[in-house]
């Protein structure tokens, strides 16, 4: 039987390589998350809001995104929307970033298509587990 160490390094070590954008307009919750993508080997690109995310996201073709709901320009539900609707990253997991914590909010991300949502300030564990869940399956 595992215990709790061997099996967060297990799970850790099935997110290597996993390609990681994370579009939030808070530097510090883009410098958490890149620390603990890059403790678990996954790649990360950092976008600062919803235009940078899309000028990026065709170069780099993450595998998973997470996505600030409260951005300037252009917000996360938009953000998430367009992604959504091209063909190359409709089936790419989103997962909304928020520090609210409503149903209205859940039910608006997935009314534009987000596959999760992640409550800020997230633990290294729960922002972990999330991309354990929606990343493609290693073989």
């Amino acid at each position: 039987m595992q215990t709790d160490k061997e099996t967060r390094v297990s799970e850790t070590a099935n997110l290597s390589g996993i390609k990681v954008m994370v579009i939030d307009d808070s530097n510090t919750i883009r410098r958490s998350a890149e620390i603990f993508l890059m403790q678990a080997g996954c790649k990360v690109i950092l976008a600062e809001d919803g235009f940078d995310a899309l000028a990026k996201i065709t170069d780099h073709q993450p595998d998973l995104v997470f996505c600030d709901i409260m951005m300037p320009r252009l917000d996360g539900y938009q953000t998430c929307a367009l992604i959504k609707k091209n063909v190359r990253f409709a089936q790419t997991p989103v997962i909304m970033l928020s520090s609210k914590d409503g149903l209205f909010d859940r039910a608006r991300g997935r009314m534009v298509g987000s596959d999760e949502y992640l409550t800020k300030p997230f633990t290294k564990d729960s922002l972990l587990k999330t991309v354990g869940a929606h990343a493609p399956n290693r073989v």
